[in-house]
């Protein structure tokens, strides 16, 4: 090339998958920046080449101060890239999540990875599609994917949902990875996080992620309280979110003796929480399955972890369902069936030794090499 080629990433709370791009296009590129409010290292360091240009930090609640962190973070990039980073190439990714929409007002070549596609998740909430931040947000869509340089998408049902807003053609369909490359999940007998919590004899059905307004995470007690008589299975809820309260609650007022809340478990722990699991549990509002591809998915996998999918027909983890052989997906009107299968799987042991095996079969489709394929992606002539 006769010039330097630059590129600036753009993310409010970088994590692992942030860095893994980053480290990806640093192979490629003259330099390579990240505009960021915080970089979480979960395995992969980001290569120290990579500038990380700091700005204000993302606030999970309350909803107020949230939105106000969102609207700085966006203020902050628009001037950054008007004035130090006015040649740099621009990739956006995740936060805020109404960040890409800066490439209308900016004259940069800007692509985007969409994980959630926005304005479509606000149905979890009630919000119609003719109220007006809905129809903006959707007119505003069409317009900045059609000036994107390169639009990623991590499913094919995300491509479905985004081909309302933009020529199907356009859209470049490529899925992400796990934090976790290898099975490095300890036996049950070795584990800390086992022996922490007197865990040892139990099957553990796990859910580890938000427990917020829109996440139905009731779906577990309700299945739980299916299973109440099952002694040796125990229904495990880890993280943190307004409805983790009420749903101790519930527990509490059915007199469940099998469900356990712990609260989000450190990076240290991380792996062994993880590696407890005898399955694993994902969670998805049905008015949105197709929007979204939850990243625990992925760590399931990458653990050989069967998994119990509440999700739609037509949502993104059923396909893998139905294709890898992996994980049962039920919709939530199935709460019984889904019961049913809990405890096939906690009394089949061969049945459980080839889901687990599936799973690592799975696990090969998303490793960290598929950030390596983001940027071959976006390299190509198209």
């Amino acid at each position: 090339m006769s010039s330097q080629r630059k590129l600036v990433i753009l993310n409010q709370a970088a994590n692992y998958l942030t860095i893994g791009f980053a480290n990806a296009f640093q192979q490629e590129f003259d330099e390579v920046v990240l505009i960021s409010g915080s970089v979480h290292v979960q395995g992969e360091e980001l290569d120290s080449r990579i500038k990380v240009h700091s700005i204000n930090r993302w606030h999970e609640s309350p909803a107020s101060k949230k939105m106000t962190s969102y609207l700085l973070a966006m203020l902050k990039m628009w001037w950054l890239l008007m004035t130090k980073y006015r040649k740099h190439e621009v990739y956006f990714v995740s936060v805020p999540p109404m960040g890409y929409l800066l490439n209308i007002f900016l004259p940069h070549r800007f692509s985007m990875v969409i994980w959630d596609v926005y304005p479509d998740v606000f149905q979890i909430t009630g919000m119609k599609q003719d109220h007006p931040v809905y129809r903006i947000w959707s007119w505003l869509n069409r317009k900045s994917f059609k000036k994107a340089y390169r639009l990623f998408t991590i499913s094919e049902k995300m491509a479905e949902l985004l081909h309302q807003y933009v020529d199907p053609a356009k859209v470049i369909v490529q899925p992400i990875w796990s934090i976790f490359q290898e099975n490095e999940k300890v036996s049950k007998a070795d584990n800390p996080f086992i022996k922490e919590h007197n865990l040892q004899g139990k099957f553990i059905v796990q859910y580890s992620g938000n427990i917020g307004l829109t996440h139905n995470v009731e779906a577990m007690v309700d299945i739980a309280e299916l299973l109440q008589d099952e002694s040796n299975i125990l229904f495990q809820i880890i993280g943190r979110g307004p409805r983790k309260a009420v749903l101790e609650k519930v527990v509490q007022e059915r007199q469940l003796p099998n469900c356990m809340f712990l609260p989000f478990q450190s990076d240290e722990m991380f792996p062994y929480s993880l590696g407890a699991a005898d399955m694993g549990v994902v969670i998805l509002d049905e008015s949105t399955s197709k929007g979204s591809v939850p990243s625990k998915s992925y760590n399931l996998m990458s653990y050989g972890i069967p998994s119990l999918y509440i999700a739609s027909d037509d949502s993104q983890l059923n396909v893998y369902a139905q294709r890898f052989a992996h994980a049962f997906c039920y919709n939530k009107s199935q709460l019984h069936a889904a019961a049913d299968s809990i405890l096939k799987l906690s009394q089949d042991r061969e049945l459980w030794k080839q889901m687990s095996l599936a799973s690592e079969e799975a696990a090969g489709h998303f490793k960290r090499s598929n950030a390596d394929k983001f940027v071959e992606l976006y390299l190509q002539s198209r």
